[in-house]
């Protein structure tokens, strides 16, 4: 169930949007991260406010919330306003809990899926966002923020260790802290028959005090779309490199529906490193259904024994994979549903769902 609400605030108006969900099925459809006897667990929700005039001078602040089966997340937002040739600053608090299923999840069925492995994240974040004015085709962000990770196990208590024994923190401790400095610069061009598109993320772990995390981390993504007569083929290469202080949880992970289709998330590996390609070619079937084949390759370049613990090792992932397959796209007034079906190196398959709801 949904609500969309306008509150008038003297001559400010406040957005409210609350959707909540009860999601019954899951408990059927999916195998879960977790066992949990509160039907609480199964609803999942998201709130929305936002405020454009907050002391009467156009300041804005945003809240929102979401929560999922096993996750949540609260974000807010201020943000003062600022000439156009100016960057524009926003001061962000942020507090999230998920599972780490990337690096400390178990494979099983043949790589296809990733099982709990007791080890979930709780962040907190403070800092400032600077969006520089963005060119004809580059925009750039530029921020700083202290992040507090702390550990927890599936029943919520701190934990230092994974089920194996081995730190889940680079500190030995509960908990890690540190100042990070990210660069984040992105490339933009299209026309009627092409579109390209390039990012590139810089992280800078500061020294703030000794035990704070020391590293540098770089990730990009470059991405080409052509259009081939009625079809459309999309390519995309993805890498990235970490040197420094590191915990397991930072290790990039490889496998899953944004990485390699047909294994579950971080089944294929977590290293240091990572390079993964993607290729898709969609063609039409009629004016509101497409056809899609895909292959999907990624390895972790031989980095995952340096991360602390090796728990890619550990869990027997491979540290490379192949995935392909072929799918749908519905295109509705109401959204976007797509349906992807995919083989692994393993000859395991996975059907992926996803619904878009592009309309509102």
């Amino acid at each position: 169930m949904g609500a969309q609400k306008s509150i008038h605030a003297g001559k400010a108006k406040i957005d409210l949007n609350v959707d909540f969900t009860h999601k019954l099925c899951a408990a059927l459809m999916l195998s879960p991260f977790r066992n949990s006897g509160s039907p609480l667990s199964l609803v999942i929700g998201s709130l929305c406010i936002k405020h454009p005039n907050l002391f009467g001078r156009s300041e804005k602040l945003d809240v929102l919330w979401d929560k999922g089966l096993y996750d949540s997340n609260v974000l807010i937002a201020y943000r003062k306003p600022r000439p156009e040739w100016l960057p524009q600053k926003s001061f962000v608090i942020q507090h999230s809990i998920s599972p780490e299923i990337g690096v400390h999840g178990v494979p099983v069925d043949n790589f296809s899926r990733s099982g709990s492995g007791s080890v979930n994240l709780c962040r907190f974040s403070l800092g400032l966002d600077l969006n520089e004015p963005g060119s004809s085709h580059w925009s750039n962000k530029t921020s700083i923020k202290f992040e507090h990770v702390r550990t927890i196990n599936d029943d919520g208590r701190s934990i230092s260790r994974d089920l194996d024994g081995f730190p889940v923190t680079c500190s030995g401790s509960y908990q890690d802290n540190m100042v990070v400095l990210k660069q984040e610069s992105q490339f933009a061009k299209a026309n009627d028959c092409s579109f390209s598109r390039f990012s590139l993320q810089i992280e800078q772990g500061i020294p703030v005090l000794s035990r704070w995390l020391i590293f540098n981390r770089f990730k990009f993504t470059a991405s080409k779309g052509v259009k081939l007569g009625p079809a459309f083929l999309l390519t995309s290469l993805t890498g990235g490199s970490i040197v420094g202080d590191i915990a397991p949880y930072q290790a990039f992970s490889i496998g899953g529906i944004g990485s390699v289709r047909g294994y579950g998330e971080g089944a294929v590996g977590s290293g240091r490193s990572c390079l993964v390609a993607n290729s898709e070619l969609t063609f039409p079937l009629n004016q509101m259904l497409e056809g899609a084949v895909f292959l999907d390759c990624g390895t972790d370049l031989g980095s995952g024994r340096h991360v602390p613990g090796n728990p890619a090792l550990r869990h027997g992932k491979p540290g490379s994979g192949v995935g392909l397959g072929y799918g749908l796209r519905f295109k509705s007034q109401f959204g976007h549903l797509q349906v992807d079906y995919a083989i692994n190196a393993f000859e395991q398959k996975t059907v992926y769902f996803g619904f878009s709801n592009l309309a509102s």
